[in-house]
């Protein structure tokens, strides 16, 4: 099962760290356009190393590598003097409660496994270029900018009460960061204390909750280096065999999970919303409603059920049930029970002729957004042709998912809030801390 490792981390240096908020960053994927310009503006943000941009004559990789090198020479960058499990807490509010939430976790290294190995778990496909662009910038720096998020399940929360005894002496917090949450990093670096998070995870496997791309990334950057070393060449302990990984504890009701809903550019061949309507009515039963705001609630809890937004107005759909059976993709019953799946599969294959997984995630037309006003903007502001709401995804379905060996459809999960980039950095360029050796006495 999952072999973990600590960590001899970078982090910014006092003053810096003093002032974290002004250097963290959203994570490569989540950072929208308008903040990558702001964020580029400070030269000392670490957006300049999560998602590089070129510098003159300078590729964006070799752009970050040379502000690295750059940094640490100045001293921006320190590494701890000793390794540790570095704990990460996010306090958060959800939108409609009153009370603050806390997810718990840890960052530290995991061992680098493929997918068919079974001990780190996928739930959804990768896209190459974006696999290659992470690898490609893993090579050039060899050094891990931000940590993937990972699930394990612990109904005993056997590490809870360590994580909560360290978190009284922070390095660093954010006051509140781009998504509302205030962040609190901490480190551990007792021999016998990290021995029984090793412990822990020895006995599990691992959900990756975000962080497909960089970890694929991973995957491709150490199949470089184990090609290059030849079969004599790689003991297994070569820092490339190592991966930076947040890992929370899927038991937690503070892990949570949000709703992506789809937002359609276009309706294919000109389809009017009467058209729309008609088509989904020989799969859906289709109820007008008033009020689009008053949808989620009507959804809420109920198998199969959307809400859709039209220029025209409001609906709740629910899949008729005798229907399901119809639904044909080859994958496990695990995946074909999703909203998701549902929904993917009656209204983007069967309704608008979008056939299949994979021409789905190539089409342009469909956007995928978090927030209900959000779809109901683009909607009222002539963007968008449709707003398809949905119900989130739940952690047992997720889990469900990913021990069937199945993929979910496109941006099934949001697992919420999303962890920063900035706050600590781990080498590739050096000799990993292997436990056993660095902590024996």
């Amino acid at each position: 099962m999952a072999e973990i490792q600590p960590v001899r981390g970078w982090r910014y240096n006092p003053a810096l760290s003093a002032e974290i908020d002004e250097v963290v960053s959203p994570l490569f994927d989540v950072v929208s356009v308008r903040q990558r310009e702001a964020l580029y503006r400070n030269p000392l943000n670490s957006i300049h190393l999560s998602v590089p941009r070129a510098e003159g004559e300078l590729s964006p990789t070799q752009a970050a590598a040379r502000r690295l090198a750059q940094w640490q020479a100045a001293g921006v960058l320190r590494q701890d003097g000793l390794p540790g499990i570095y704990v990460y807490y996010q306090y958060f509010r959800l939108p409609g409660e009153g009370r603050e939430r806390c997810r718990k976790g840890f960052m530290c290294h995991i061992r680098a496994t493929d997918w068919a190995d079974n001990v780190v778990l996928r739930h959804e496909n990768t896209l190459p270029a974006a696999v290659s662009d992470r690898a490609e910038l893993l090579a050039e720096l060899q050094f891990q900018t931000s940590a993937t998020h990972g699930l394990y399940r612990d109904e005993a929360f056997a590490l809870e009460a360590l994580m909560d005894e360290a978190i009284q002496d922070p390095l660093c917090q954010t006051e509140e960061d781009y998504q509302g949450a205030r962040d609190v990093l901490a480190v551990i670096q007792d021999a016998g204390v990290i021995r029984r998070f090793q412990a822990v995870l020895a006995s599990r496997q691992v959900i990756l909750a975000d962080g497909h791309h960089r970890y694929e990334g991973s995957l491709a950057y150490r199949q470089a280096r184990q090609l290059a070393a030849g079969p004599a060449g790689s003991l297994g302990h070569e820092p490339w065999n190592f991966h930076l990984m947040y890992l929370t504890n899927a038991a937690s009701d503070d892990v949570r999970i949000l709703p992506t809903h789809r937002v359609l550019r276009e309706l294919p061949g000109n389809l009017t919303d009467a058209g729309l309507l008609a088509r989904l009515a020989a799969y859906f039963t289709v109820v007008p409603q008033a009020e689009a705001q008053d949808l989620p609630e009507l959804m809420a809890g109920k198998r199969w059920a959307f809400g859709l937004v039209l220029p025209s107005g409001a609906y709740k759909l629910r899949l008729r049930p005798e229907v399901h059976a119809q639904l044909d993709w080859p994958t496990t019953p695990e995946v074909k029970d999703l909203d998701l799946t549902v929904l993917h599969y009656f209204v983007l294959e069967k309704v608008l002729g979008i056939v299949g997984p994979d021409a789905q995630r190539r089409w342009a037309g469909v956007a995928y957004v978090r927030g209900l006003a959000e779809c109901l903007q683009q909607v009222d502001r002539g963007e968008a042709r449709a707003a398809f709401l949905t119900n989130e995804v739940t952690m047992a379905q997720v889990e469900a998912v990913c021990h069937s060996g199945a993929v979910m459809p496109a941006k099934s999960t949001f697992f919420y809030p999303k962890t920063l980039a900035g706050l600590l950095f781990a080498s590739l360029a050096e000799e990993p801390t292997v436990f056993g050796a660095v902590f024996e006495g």
